[in-house]
């Protein structure tokens, strides 16, 4: 099949000068009418030009062999229709072609052959002679007549073309030297030969040339041509503009480009500017200038500038180099910001941001006086602790205020590479100093105050370990003198004022938890959330929402009851929640009533809330034998806890514990079965028990999908189990928490206070706690102990003194 037109300059020039004179466009008589079809892609070819061709394939080569030796060279070309991949068949090819006439062949291996030629007339098929090994048809040769004098308006057509196609010549000069080829031959006198001598010289689609071919009528045809060619002058003219747009903006681009370096040129023989790499370093000498660098910081930015001077300005290692420069140079060596002495403007601080936690403020206002008195920071490490939304960041913000000092947090929560804390290597590509340096570099202040939030959560993994990391940061006798990996240069982090926060310390690593001072946040019981939302959450929420203070209110009672029914959390994060609810419900009733103001009441809560999230934390009305409320303390804050145990008589006695407890739990479990089964055994007890004797003992934590773990349920579970096997209730206002050991000793627990306000939380107005645990309640708030009778319990017998009154 036929491969690409070739159109290389010198073979179209070497086919004129071998055609030149000669005539090989003979008569009507005497042109074939049974020739050899070669099939040709992309475009259809014309009568009139001399053009070289190229075809593959055995078939083919031979045919065109014979058609040279037996039929003067003369060939049948066709327009393929199918994929140029595929072997064209008799129906793919268009019936409507051009007689060609080689004059010479010239083959390139045993596969493809070139042949020079001349197309001669159309021709239509006739019928179809042969299809294999090639295809031959009898066809109906269309000469075009020659000496046709053309009418006024085949003149004109011609007269527009003409005109038309220089247009076009002078956009595309690509188009010149093949006109210069045809130039003779163009002759108005033989319309129909001077109209195809300029189709082939189009670049048009394949269908609209091969229509042209098609066109047989000169009036026609000349109108067809005329449309491609104003066509391509279309396309001709687009291009043209934006040629000329892309060289205006070069030549834009280069003329800049070379005043600029001329510009460069002259001011540095004037000695206005230097060279682009000592600019950079006088600029960083001159930001240098003021910096108090310990000694051995100053010899290597030394070195360093010794270094730059000799780098070339486009080589890597400059900007290496001038970015730890600049680093350096950005730090605040030896800048302090002036502490405020003032502790009774601190003390006003903390009453105004923060409402409530006494004693939270009062161990913070000592640490300040501290600071204050001595000058320093050094050796005192704060941990807040306590549970989500108890305002233990904004504490860490109160602090700075109230000393006057710059602030800066982050979370290491979930970190696990170490190089965070420390810094990269300036050896990595992307290198950075770490957290700790960046953070000096914001506040631009050696003496900020750093929070370092959620710090139980840190973690670990093969790129480091943060938290053994952080020890060199936290601990005051190491961080006077702290590297950063990408410094490589001691820095005094001893003024820095570090702040942690953590949800629990159980997951703190200890050597960590060692060197920081604990606070505690228990969390708020009702009265104080009800006036944290009237003080600070409910203005915040209006303001943020676009609203006036009067504009929508919400009662007292209702911020009670949305704290007990639909936020009853440790800390205020989902009171806000709730606030905003409210807020934007209120906001869309205005909108659409047009009101000036809506107030939110108990009564009408429900219609911006729905239904209460949250019912009474007591689950039996009634006491019930074998049932005990414990207390226990989570990472969000305090809650009640319901034991119950139970019994199926059974020959074969045992014991069993369900309720997804951890292993802490379940060794209290046994140790409780255990003292319980001493206990009212025979010989203890007048007449003995014989409960567990006889019964299989099943005891459950309920809220099984939930994992509990703690030494703080030990009394709990014996008095379940004391209660079951005795048949006695215990009384339904009192709670409990307490460890108990093998011989009946109760041993003190952890979470007083957060145990306490879920108590209160919950109705509960009798609590036993350990007798060594006395001095923690004491220690309490007065509105946290009103209203709680304690029972101190030293020994088992104590427990059940309270929990069965006479």
């Amino acid at each position: 099949m036929s491969d690409e037109l070739i159109t290389d300059q010198h073979i179209i020039e070497e086919v004129m000068a071998e055609t030149e004179g000669k005539s090989l466009q003979p008569t009507e008589t005497f042109l074939p009418q049974h020739l050899t079809i070669l099939p040709i892609q992309q475009r259809p070819v014309f009568p009139g030009l001399g053009m070289p061709l190229a075809f593959k394939g055995k078939a083919l080569i031979n045919a065109i062999k014979k058609a040279v030796e037996e039929q003067d060279g003369y060939v049948g070309l066709s327009l393929s229709a199918g994929p140029a991949a595929k072997e064209p068949g008799d129906e793919d090819l268009s019936e409507i072609g051009t007689i060609f006439q080689i004059a010479r062949i010239q083959q390139h291996g045993p596969e493809l052959i070139q042949v020079m030629g001349r197309g001669i007339a159309r021709f239509t098929k006739k019928r179809a002679i042969l299809v294999k090994p090639v295809l031959r048809w009898e066809v109906t040769p269309y000469p075009e007549p020659e000496n046709v004098k053309p009418d006024q308006d085949l003149k004109a057509y011609m007269m527009a073309i003409s005109g038309e196609i220089k247009s076009l010549l002078q956009l595309n000069p690509l188009f010149k030297e093949q006109v210069n080829l045809v130039a003779s031959q163009l002759n108005y006198d033989a319309p129909g030969h001077t109209m195809d001598v300029i189709s082939n010289l189009l670049s048009s689609e394949t269908d609209a040339l091969q229509e042209l071919l098609e066109t047989f009528g000169l009036h026609e045809r000349a109108q067809l041509l005329l449309r491609l060619i104003k066509e391509e002058l279309q396309i001709a003219q687009i291009q043209k503009r934006i040629n000329q747009q892309i060289e205006e903006k070069v030549n834009k681009q280069q003329k800049e480009f070379f005043l600029r370096e001329q510009l460069k040129a002259i001011k540095k023989e004037l000695g206005l500017e230097k060279e682009e790499g000592e600019s950079e370093i006088e600029k960083l000498q001159k930001r240098l200038e003021g910096k108090h660098l310990p000694e051995e910081a100053r010899k290597t930015v030394e070195e360093e500038f010794e270094k730059l001077r000799t780098l070339n300005v486009q080589s890597p290692d400059f900007n290496v180099t001038r970015n730890y420069l600049e680093t350096i140079a950005s730090l605040p060596w030896g800048q302090y910001t002036e502490d405020s002495r003032d502790i009774r403007k601190a003390r006003k601080v903390l009453d105004a941001e923060h409402y409530g936690l006494e004693e939270v403020k009062a161990r913070i206002l000592e640490f300040l006086s501290t600071v204050i008195k001595r000058g320093t920071v050094s050796g005192s490490i704060i941990c807040l602790a306590g549970p989500p939304g108890v305002g233990k960041t904004s504490i860490g913000k109160s602090v700075a205020h109230a000393l006057g000092r710059e602030f800066y947090r982050f979370s290491v929560g979930g970190m696990r590479d170490e190089a965070e804390i420390k810094g990269h290597r300036r050896t990595y590509i992307g290198a950075m100093p770490g957290k700790l340096i960046q953070a000096l570099k914001r506040t631009g202040a050696s003496n900020p105050v750093i929070m370092l939030d959620e710090i139980d959560k840190i973690g670990s993994s093969f790129q480091g370990d943060p938290a053994s990391a952080l020890l060199e940061v936290l601990d005051p006798e190491q961080n006077g003198s702290f590297v950063d990996h990408y410094l490589d240069l001691p820095f005094d982090l001893s003024n820095v004022l570090f702040i942690t926060t953590a949800n629990q310390l159980e997951t703190i690593p200890a050597p960590l938890l060692d060197r920081m001072e604990v606070i505690r946040l228990a969390g708020y019981i009702t009265q104080e959330k009800v006036q944290i939302a009237k003080r600070y959450l409910l203005p915040k929420q209006l303001k943020e929402h676009g609203f006036a203070p009067k504009e929508v209110s919400i009662s007292e009672k209702a911020l009670e009851k949305m704290v007990n029914d639909y936020a009853r959390e440790a800390g205020v994060r989902n009171l806000e929640q709730q606030i905003k609810k409210v807020i934007r419900k209120a906001a869309l009733q205005l909108a659409e009533s047009g009101q000036a103001a809506l107030k939110v009441t108990k009564r009408n809560l429900e219609e911006f809330l729905g239904k209460p999230v949250f019912r009474s934390e007591r689950l039996y009305n009634k006491a019930t034998p074998g049932v005990a409320l414990g207390l226990a303390y989570t990472a969000m804050g305090g809650a009640t806890l319901y034991i119950e145990a139970n019994g199926i008589p059974s020959a074969s006695p045992g014991f069993k514990q369900t309720g997804q407890l951890g292993d802490v739990m379940k060794e209290s479990a046994v140790i409780a079965n255990t003292y319980i089964r001493s206990l009212l055994g025979e010989g203890r007890q007048e007449g003995g028990n014989s409960y567990f004797e006889s019964h299989q003992v099943h005891l459950h934590v309920p809220a099984g999908a939930t994992p509990k773990d703690g030494p703080s349920a030990g009394i709990t579970m014996a008095l379940a189990l004391y209660s079951l096997a005795t048949g006695q209730p215990v009384r339904d206002d009192i709670a409990m928490t307490g460890e108990l050991t093998l011989t009946g000793k109760v041993l003190p627990i952890g979470g007083v206070k957060e145990k306490a306000i879920a108590a209160r939380r919950a109705g509960i107005h009798h609590l036993i706690l350990p007798e060594d645990n006395r001095r923690d309640f004491e220690e309490l708030p007065a509105h946290i102990q009103e209203g709680i009778a304690v029972h101190y319990a030293d020994y088992f017998e104590d427990v059940l003194k309270a929990a069965f009154p006479a």
